[in-house]
Order: C-alpha cells, then sequence, then structure tokens
C-alpha cells in the first residue's frame, strides 16, 4: 500500500487537441492501470482538467500514456502541486 508521506497531487490543465479524442477515457484507463486516483474533466475553453494523486512516478507514467496515445495531441500543460486527499478512493470522469 501507498504510504501517505509519498503520496503527492497534482493539479494539471492540458490544451492541445484533448477534446474529441477519448482524453478523458484514456486518463481514466492509464490512472487505474497505474494506482493513481483523481478525476478528469473537460473545460468550456477545450482543454481537459485533471487532478492525479500518487507517487511522482505513477502521474509522470499516467501523462506518459496519455501523449502517447494516437490521437491526443498535448501541445501545453499548466501544473500546479496541491495537497493529497487522503480520503480519496479511485479515478473518475466528472462532468
Amino acid at each position: 500500500m501507498l504510504n501517505q508521506k509519498n503520496k503527492l497531487r497534482k493539479r494539471v490543465r492540458f490544451y492541445g487537441k484533448v477534446q474529441a479524442v477519448g482524453f478523458r477515457f484514456q486518463a481514466q484507463y492509464a490512472a487505474k492501470r497505474h494506482g493513481v486516483t483523481g478525476w478528469v474533466r473537460n473545460e468550456h475553453d477545450r482543454s481537459v482538467t485533471m487532478e492525479m494523486q500518487g507517487t511522482e512516478q505513477q502521474i509522470n507514467d499516467v501523462v506518459a500514456e496519455i501523449d502517447s496515445d494516437p490521437y491526443i495531441r498535448i501541445e501545453r500543460m499548466e501544473t500546479t502541486w496541491l495537497e493529497p486527499d487522503p480520503t480519496e478512493r479511485g479515478f473518475r470522469i466528472k462532468h
């Protein structure tokens, strides 16, 4: 089990070709595959916001897996580090 002190939480806003290409579903799949909790949602400006919680390596692996999708083109990311949420379980798509 992941030690609470090793958990990090990161909010990332993705820009580029990130909507209407399966981004949210790919993000959910990658997060579950790498043991990351959090959420993802589309924004009105055609960007996608995602909060991920896990180790730095797990978070980096999720982003790399999303970026490897041939239909998704990440042009820019804005990142903010947040306090971890010790009660969060699972990963979900927000609407």
